[in-house]
Order: structure tokens, then C-alpha cells, then sequence
């Protein structure tokens, strides 16, 4: 449902993990990319790094750090194996951690590809008043996020609530009183 409010862009910026792609090889950040544009959305940054905890953790925080980024997508390293270090390195930097956020994907992702959902462990939170979102590494597993969740959580015109509402009061435990 959306009401006549006008549409607020807000800055994303996408970082893939992965251990073997180039931004050239990278589909599953080029599909994000592509569609935060389309959407009227403003693209941050933009950056590849390897499967290391610590060094996602740190972009993470440098990133949230930076006034000028809103949201920060990242595809791969979500799921089960040894070098699936995403989620940890969220994990290390979130304050809240948005919960809903894994349960709506599963949810979503079981429409398309049934019980193999259950392997995913895309996860959503925020730090430093900055929205972050780990999402699997596959093209379709970031359009089912985006298409299904995010487009209409980042829109401000969603109702009957939405995150870019919100992003003003996200630090706001951060303020002086």
C-alpha cells in the first residue's frame, strides 16, 4: 500500500564476498546495483572483498561510519561452509539486528526454491544509524531480497511503514540530550 508521499532516495553501497569473482564476474552485485538504480536509489560504493571476517567487519564499519551511505548490501558468504564468513563479520558490527529480516527472506525463498531456504542465513541490522543487509550470493537469492523485501522497505511511500522512515532516528540513542 502506498500513500502520496514523494519518493526519498537513499545511498546504498554493495559489497560482494567472494574469494574468486571480479566486479566483471560479479552478476549477483551488478543485479543489485541495477535495481537500486532503477529503483531511484543512489549508489554509494561499490567494492569486492575475499571471505575474511575481519575484513568485511572493518568495511563494514568504515561504511557505517560514513554519513553519506543510508544502506549497505552485501551478496555471498551467507550460507554453511567454512569460508561463509558474512554473517559473523554483520554480526561483529550489528547494534540491533533487524530478526524479521532472515525470517521474510526464508519465507520468500521458499516460494521459489522450496526447502533448500533453509540454508541461507541472510541476515539484516543496523549500526551507526546505517541499515545492512547480508544477502546469499546468488543472482536470484539478491532478486528475490530486493524485489521481494527491500524495494518496498526502502521506499518511503510504502505504508503502512517503511525503514527510510525511520533512518532519522536510528542513532538518535547516540544524541545529546
Amino acid at each position: 500500500m502506498t500513500d502520496p508521499r514523494e519518493f526519498i532516495p537513499v545511498r546504498i553501497a554493495v559489497l560482494t564476498v567472494s574469494d574468486t569473482r571480479t566486479i566483471a564476474e560479479d552478476k549477483s552485485g551488478q543485479t543489485l546495483v541495477d535495481r537500486l538504480q532503477d529503483a531511484g536509489h543512489h549508489l554509494a560504493d561499490r567494492k569486492i572483498l575475499r571471505d575474511e571476517r575481519v575484513e568485511i567487519a572493518e568495511q563494514l564499519r568504515n561504511w557505517c561510519a560514513n554519513p553519506e551511505i543510508d544502506v549497505i548490501l552485501t551478496t555471498g558468504g551467507t550460507g554453511l561452509t567454512g569460508r561463509d564468513v558474512t554473517v559473523e563479520a554483520h554480526r561483529d558490527v550489528y547494534e540491533k539486528e533487524i530478526d524479521a529480516f532472515g525470517t521474510v527472506f526464508t519465507i520468500v525463498s521458499m516460494q521459489k526454491i522450496g526447502t533448500s531456504a533453509i540454508q541461507s542465513r541472510a541476515t539484516g541490522g543496523v549500526a551507526n544509524g546505517t541499515y545492512m543487509f547480508a544477502l546469499p550470493g546468488s543472482t536470484g537469492a539478491c532478486k528475490d531480497a530486493w524485489d521481494e523485501i527491500l524495494v518496498k522497505q526502502l521506499d518511503y511511500r510504502h505504508m503502512p511503514c517503511n525503514f527510510v522512515e525511520i533512518l532519522p532516528r536510528l542513532d538518535e540513542h547516540q544524541r545529546r540530550k
